[in-house]
């Protein structure tokens, strides 16, 4: 081999391993949470607060963190965008999920506005199916694919 090719070969190997180390240390990186992670959390915690303000028959507050809930923060479209990607048929499955929330939030909203616990709870129970089926449905492989590893 001549000194030129061998300039050459070894240039190109130890481009290789800096881009192969490069890749490694990106991958031993935390991955970033998505916006959608922080959603889900403030969903998580007026759920939660929903809990509270019934025990206490707090129907004001019911209906606030209904109206709350039912119309929940979005993450940014570039973050829709990527999810939507991923879910490819199964996006309009998703979508109709959260559908189906903001109208069991909306029922909660009501039944709490006009102080009837028992349409309340029953009410309350009706969001929480839809979001224990929206997380069967998509939670596990959402985690996988997004942050490589399970919930």
């Amino acid at each position: 081999m001549n000194q030129t090719k061998y300039l050459s070969f070894s240039i190109m190997t130890l481009w290789l391993i800096v881009a192969a180390a490069s890749v490694r240390a990106e991958a031993d990186q935390p991955v970033k949470p998505l916006a959608l992670q922080g959603v889900m959390q403030q969903l998580g915690r007026d759920m939660q607060a929903v809990t509270g303000a019934i025990a206490t028959e707090d129907w004001p507050s019911v209906a606030q963190l209904a109206e709350k809930i039912g119309h929940h923060a979005e993450p940014p479209l570039s973050e829709k965008m990527r999810i939507l990607a991923w879910l490819g048929s199964d996006a309009s499955k998703f979508r109709g999920f959260d559908g189906q929330l903001q109208s069991a939030a909306n029922i909660l909203e009501s039944s709490a506005t006009r102080g009837d616990g028992q349409a309340t709870i029953t009410a309350f129970s009706g969001v929480q199916q839809r979001c224990l089926a929206c997380h069967q449905g998509f939670r596990e492989s959402f985690v996988k694919h997004f942050y490589g590893t399970k919930n």
